[in-house]
Formats: structure tokens, sequence, C-alpha cells
């Protein structure tokens, strides 16, 4: 049997410096990040405002690692395509951003970018079925969308395994993405469940740059 994959680390800007946002990319790029993880928020979907294809525009030279741009906005289609223009590798929407998530996921597609959907830590798991075969990725909230830093929701760890069984039914090689809370105390049990991407925004950029590839090293275990 072939090893298992190793897991990947999509670093969240949103933890990042934003008043040196593109030395902040280049810097956890060299220290070892496979994704870059861009949390995009309206104050509307959920209480808080980051940033729009702009900064994503901007931000695309300083990094030639995927971009995986997380949409937490509704609606969700006006800006696929203004995100999918400025660079994103990933674009991943939630069921409940849009009234019609297998069109959205297929315009993404016809945009040539992978397509994810985001799940809540109160959106059924049944919500993605329907569309698995669209899919790229699937990522999990650990916690209530909107801001940096809050606590794992343990029961995550059921809904990841969960995912990951669905997944591999599937027979399709799609990334289950967690997001939210996880740190060197999390990451074991979220990959043990059958996680093969962690986001980190706190635990990936605290310290400083001098930090960050110790900081992702942790994660690894």
């Amino acid at each position: 049997m072939d090893p298992s994959p190793p897991v990947l680390l999509a670093p969240s800007i949103l933890s990042a410096d934003f008043a040196r946002l593109g030395e902040e990319v280049a810097a956890i790029d060299a220290a070892g990040a496979d994704w870059i993880h861009v949390d995009v928020m309206d104050n509307h979907f959920v209480p808080n405002l980051t940033i729009g294809p702009m900064v994503v525009k901007a931000l695309r030279p300083w990094s030639a690692k995927p971009f995986d741009v997380h949409l937490m906005v509704a609606p969700a289609d006006a800006l696929v395509e203004a995100f999918a223009e400025a660079g994103a590798d990933i674009l991943s929407v939630h069921p409940e951003a849009g009234p019609h998530l297998h069109r959205t996921l297929a315009r993404i597609r016809a945009l040539g970018k992978k397509a994810g959907v985001v799940l809540n830590p109160a959106t059924p798991l049944a919500a993605v079925e329907p569309v698995l075969d669209m899919v790229d990725l699937v990522l999990v909230m650990s916690v209530n969308p909107g801001f940096g830093g809050q606590a794992f929701i343990p029961s995550a760890l059921d809904r990841i395994a969960a995912l990951r069984r669905m997944i591999d039914r599937s027979g399709r090689a799609i990334a289950l993405e967690v997001d939210g809370g996880i740190g060197p105390d999390t990451a074991a049990d979220v990959i043990a469940a059958g996680a093969t991407v962690l986001v980190a925004g706190t635990a990936a950029f605290r310290g400083g740059r001098d930090c960050y590839a110790a900081n992702l090293a942790a994660l690894r275990g």
C-alpha cells in the first residue's frame, strides 16, 4: 500500500501583518507553506470585513504557491469571476451563500479554477453530497466563521471522520481541509480524523517571521 500523502499547510493571511502583507506572503511561503489561504469576509454573511479581489491581485506576484480563497460572502456568484481573474487557484463557497450551489461550482470550474464547498459547524454534511462529483475540496469549519483566534470545536472531529468516509466512497481525489483553532495541540487529532489540508492563522504567524518555519514544522508534528 502506498504511504499516505503528507498533509498540506495553508497558512491564513488573516493573521499576518496587514501593513506588510506582500512581504508576509513571501515569508510564509519561504517558511514552508504549501498553499496561501485567503479569508474573504463581507460583514454580511459573516461579522467581519477583510479583503477583496484587488488585494489578491496585488499579492499574486509575492508567491507562486496556490492561492486558496475562502469566500465568506453572500451572494458569492457576483465575486467568483473577479477573484478568479485576480489570481485565485481554489475558490470555496458556502451552500448558504447562494441559491444554486451546483451553478456556482460549475461557474468556478468553467473559469479553470478548483472548486470547494465549505461546511460551517451547523451545516449538515449532506449539503455537499449531491455535488461531490463537482468539488476538488471540502472545507470543514471547526469554529464559526468570521474571526481568527477562536477555540477548536471538538465535535468537528466526528464531522471530519464522516466526510473522510464520504470522500473515500466517492473514489475521487478530494482534499479535506479544516479551518479553525488549528495548532500543535489540535493538528494531530484533525489529521488522524482524515484531514489532508490544515488552515492555521494564529499558530502559523505568531512570533514574527523568524518563527514561521518553526511554527509550520510544529503543525506538521
